[in-house]
């Protein structure tokens, strides 16, 4: 078991706290000595502004247009706070043909195509790539991601930075959203999938020998107790506060005891 310390990035809008990363735009040295090439990427966003309206590629056009060894990258958001009538972009209003994209970027009126939402604590919201979003202000999230660092901008609410026209137009994909309602027991996807476990005095359980990599165990709310045992009998135990994360390896039996609320993250 290894608790992760982030490492944080500030922002125009606030900051990002990359808590679980072996990517080497931020790169944990003890993380990846546990699990090498790690397939996902964690952070926490505070968004005290709105972030740009961008876009991100799946891994056949990562590959393409940036290189073989890249990934695409699929998201999903979990929403750790949120103020009053905050909202987030989540997609498009309508069927915007690239060349109609193309133009509203340039023209500065791609808002009239974005699909704008409000949302609250608690709530869930998948990003598959190729769909175009942005986190409002007033927003704090727990991001789980491909570990890619690949960000197409189409538009900045009037701040000066480059804009992506091409390469994030040519990478959108327009299709169906997934419903938004609060985060229940378990997602999955291709990539990822989350367990979402209340924390009621007491919660074990034990990471499959056979697991692709190490798990995670993310602290979204509470505090407590958190004991391993690996599998030749060596025992770790340390106190655990909410927002703190744990890489725990395969054959780890895994105790917490405390109240809180946990979110495990295992990659696929």
């Amino acid at each position: 078991m290894l608790k992760l310390n982030p490492i944080r990035s500030e922002k125009v809008w606030g900051y990002e706290d990359w808590i679980a990363s072996t990517h080497v735009d931020g790169l944990q040295k003890e993380f990846a000595s546990l699990v090498g090439d790690y397939p996902l990427l964690v952070k926490i966003i505070q968004a005290n502004d709105t972030l740009s309206v961008q876009v991100h590629p799946d891994d056949a056009d990562a590959k393409r247009l940036e290189g073989e060894n890249e990934r695409g990258k699929t998201e999903c958001w979990y929403v750790l706070s949120a103020d009053e009538g905050a909202s987030l972009v989540y997609g498009l209003n309508g069927k915007p043909s690239k060349e109609e994209l193309r133009v509203a970027i340039k023209e500065n009126t791609l808002e009239k195509y974005l699909n704008r939402v409000e949302v609250k604590k608690g709530d869930f919201i998948f990003i598959p790539s190729g769909t175009v979003h942005a986190i409002g202000g007033g927003l704090r999230l727990l991001e789980v991601q491909q570990s890619c660092n690949i960000t197409y901008r189409l538009y900045d609410w009037g701040r000066p930075r480059e804009v992506h026209i091409e390469k994030g137009v040519e990478v959108i994909k327009n299709e169906k959203r997934s419903e938004i309602a609060p985060l229940g027991e378990e997602f999955e996807c291709e990539y990822f999938k989350l367990q979402k476990e209340p924390l009621k005095g007491g919660y074990s359980f034990l990471v499959s020998p056979s697991a692709k990599t190490a798990e995670l165990v993310f602290i979204s709310e509470g505090s407590g107790t958190i004991r391993a045992t690996a599998k030749d009998g060596t025992k770790t135990e340390t106190q655990f506060k909410k927002e703190e994360i744990f890489a725990v390896t395969q054959g780890e039996k895994i105790t917490l005891e405390g109240h809180g609320e946990v979110i495990r993250i295992s990659a696929k």
